[in-house]
């Protein structure tokens, strides 16, 4: 990794994600040409696979040995390898982007030796950009170090503000592993649960992280989504001193194609609170095992 100019390469895909935000702000974004990809809530919009093509094209471009694997373009049993790779999500929150909820964002990560090490995350419609680079700090808009605020110490579980997804699978196992907790984290301590401050579902898994990595969310947990939807996000979190692990129990060191992750933001009692998170964990998530 020595030899990659990771500064020239995260500013050349800031500028990236900028043009690509231009195209989603300027778009009237429908399914009727695109559809579904799984079922009806797993959405898929033409300006999805545009602004694909357009980051693609791009730094294919700029960097024709390096690898690209993006949402729109992705293929079963296609593997992340440990070759230089832009992870890419064109539109992170498609069901909000349907919607016009401004929850939207271009997820553009890079890992080496299947290690995150850039991210950028974007945000058109506020023009918020977040990003960061392995060992150099996370950042707001390139100008507030995050978190924004230094780390107050994590307090336990009923401290906490949760950012959860019910995702796009509605049934079977992982389903039900999802539903159970999230009861268990609301309920109160006397019924066994985390009595959590709330729990989230913004419908993003990069602003999600971000989120968590900013410190306006403590926690984010999740199963079922991809690499291409946390690389830049993880990249962002951990430089701002949170941690990633396993949605599941035990696991303190996820892969990044894993598609089971468990962000908590920086701060004194982080490992304790990740513990405390883990036995209210009903069951077990099949998904990437």
């Amino acid at each position: 990794m020595a030899d990659l100019n990771l500064q020239e390469i995260h500013d050349f895909m800031i500028s990236i994600a900028k043009q690509a935000g231009e195209r989603i702000v300027s778009a009237k974004p429908t399914t009727e040409a695109a559809g579904s990809k799984k079922n009806s809530v797993d959405l898929v919009t033409e300006t999805d696979r545009a602004v694909e093509t357009l980051i693609s094209t791009s730094l294919r471009e700029r960097y024709p040995t390096y690898s690209f694997m993006g949402e729109e373009t992705y293929k079963p049993g296609n593997r992340l390898t440990p070759a230089p790779t832009f992870i890419c999500d064109p539109i992170d929150g498609t069901t909000n982007f349907v919607h016009r909820n401004p929850y939207v964002s271009i997820s553009l990560g890079f890992a080496v030796d299947l290690e995150p090490v850039i991210g950028i995350v974007y945000n058109p419609f506020t023009a918020t950009l977040y990003s960061a680079i392995k060992g150099q700090g996370a950042y707001l808009n390139q100008e507030q170090k995050l978190p924004l605020s230094p780390s107050a110490p994590i307090e336990g579980l009923s401290s906490c503000l949760v950012a959860v997804e019910w995702g796009s699978d509605r049934s079977g196992n992982d389903f039900k592993v999802k539903s159970e907790t999230f009861k268990r984290l609301a309920a109160t301590k006397e019924n066994g649960g985390g009595m959590v401050h709330g729990l989230r579902s913004f419908g993003g898994a990069a602003l999600n992280l971000c989120g968590v990595a900013s410190g306006a969310l403590d926690i984010y947990w999740e199963a079922g989504c991809w690499a291409w939807d946390v690389c830049a996000g993880w990249v962002i979190l951990t430089e701002a001193g949170g941690k990633m692990v396993d949605a599941n129990p035990g696991n303190w060191n996820p892969r990044i194609d894993e598609r089971r992750y468990f962000a908590v933001r920086g701060g004194e009692g982080q490992e304790e609170v990740i513990e405390e998170f883990w036995s209210l964990v009903d069951g077990a998530f099949e998904v990437g095992i």
